[in-house]
């Protein structure tokens, strides 16, 4: 398991398993938002097990997939719903971690800097200086 944290209440991670769950729960998480759709997985890692081990060890699952052809202002505010109603620090998940970054980036676009936004993900492992512009058209919007 490679978590890799955003914020102090924001970390993502690549493909986790239902074994690492306790580890999760132990590292202090209370919410594990799936972005990642099943299609990309084997059914022993489909989001309705994951979700039934979560649950099993009290975590709240979410889950938001994404894929980079249907990422929307829908599923961002679907994952700031999640990150703001969480009783306590997220980790949301995808193959790599990169759309997990991507939407928490864009979910963050009218309360942080871009360059707020783009350095916490660079310190975690993510280049995401390419969203510079749909930041800067997000916070002009107010929207994100």
């Amino acid at each position: 398991m490679d978590i890799r944290q955003i914020t102090p209440d924001y970390a993502v991670s690549p493909q986790i398993d239902p074994g690492d769950i306790a580890a999760i729960k132990a590292a202090g998480f209370t919410t594990v938002i799936c972005n990642r759709p099943d299609a990309e997985v084997p059914p022993s890692h489909h989001a309705a097990v994951m979700a039934d081990a979560a649950r099993d060890a009290g975590l709240t699952f979410v889950v938001i997939p994404v894929t980079h052809q249907g990422l929307n202002a829908e599923i961002v505010a679907a994952q700031k719903h999640a990150m703001d109603t969480s009783a306590g620090p997220v980790l949301a998940y995808c193959a790599s971690g990169t759309r997990s970054s991507i939407v928490w980036s864009l979910s963050q676009a009218t309360e942080r800097d871009a360059d707020q936004i783009i350095a916490a993900t660079a310190a975690a492992g993510y280049d995401l200086g390419g969203l510079r512009p749909q930041l800067a058209a997000l916070a002009a919007a107010g929207q994100g």
